[in-house]
């Protein structure tokens, strides 16, 4: 039992998937061992844990956050099926967290359940994506546009620390943490409206939006010099400009 709960400790900074037929991956055990830092969703360096038994909630949480990382860097191949068991042996836990954790993904319309299988990691065709980034478009460039004639200004410099970190994510070159840090900035711009079920759905579509595939680092330094541009002109009240970073932004929405 102290066994398992040691091994489940180590959950928290796991991102790599195990290897499977069609599937290339590798723990972060064999990343340390070469120096290479682990990548979960910010991909920095695992602080040291606590020797104390983890939750099975929390190990549930653990589990859902390394899976979207994985998403999110490539490490779970589209097409391709996954066993919850299989995960589970790779991170030293049951497959029963493992398997509720990809129920969420199924919800969120990441994975497909495949019955007796697991869960195939759904490839997203250039129609789709393009279609959800209209949706969101259609959501968002609106209320962001009417936020930027109500929101005072010291409420939008209060957001240039969020602008400054998918800076440093996307100089990175780490999509997964990227992914976090573009998701946290619309959130909070959003959130300026009050309206939470507003959020929830955009922010469910960006997740779906955003995809492995992409130029590299650059789209990743061009997306985020964005968001600062943004802020500079909703700071300077320039309706004009603010307009046309808007439509700009949400034309090429990642």
């Amino acid at each position: 039992m102290e066994q398992r709960a040691e091994r489940a400790q180590r959950v928290a900074g796991a991102v790599r998937v195990p290897a499977q037929p069609g599937a290339v991956g590798e723990g972060l055990g064999e990343r340390r061992e070469r120096g290479e830092p682990g990548e979960h969703a910010y991909c920095a360096p695992v602080a040291p844990r606590a020797r104390s038994v983890v939750r099975r909630s929390s190990v549930r949480g653990q589990i859902l956050d390394a899976l979207r990382a994985a998403l999110a860097g490539g490490e779970l191949t589209p097409g391709e099926v996954y066993s919850a068991p299989a995960l589970g042996d790779r991170f030293g836990v049951s497959a029963t967290p493992v398997r509720e954790a990809m129920q969420q993904l199924a919800l969120e319309g990441a994975v497909e359940v495949v019955p007796n299988r697991g869960f195939r990691v759904v490839a997203r065709g250039v129609r789709e994506l393009a279609e959800l980034a209209e949706v969101r478009a259609l959501i968002e460039v609106p209320v962001l546009l009417r936020l930027a004639c109500s929101v005072p200004v010291e409420r939008w410099a209060e957001l240039r620390p969020l602008a400054e970190a998918g800076v440093r994510a996307a100089s990175s070159g780490c999509r997964a943490a990227y992914g976090e840090a573009d998701r946290a900035f619309h959130r909070a711009v959003l959130g300026l409206s009050g309206n939470r079920q507003l959020v929830q759905i955009a922010d469910d579509l960006q997740r779906r939006v955003q995809s492995p595939a992409g130029d590299g680092r650059l789209d990743l330094v061009s997306d985020a010099a964005e968001h600062q541009a943004l802020l500079d002109a909703l700071i300077a009240r320039d309706d004009v400009l603010v307009r046309v970073l808007v439509e700009a932004h949400f034309g090429g929405v990642r």
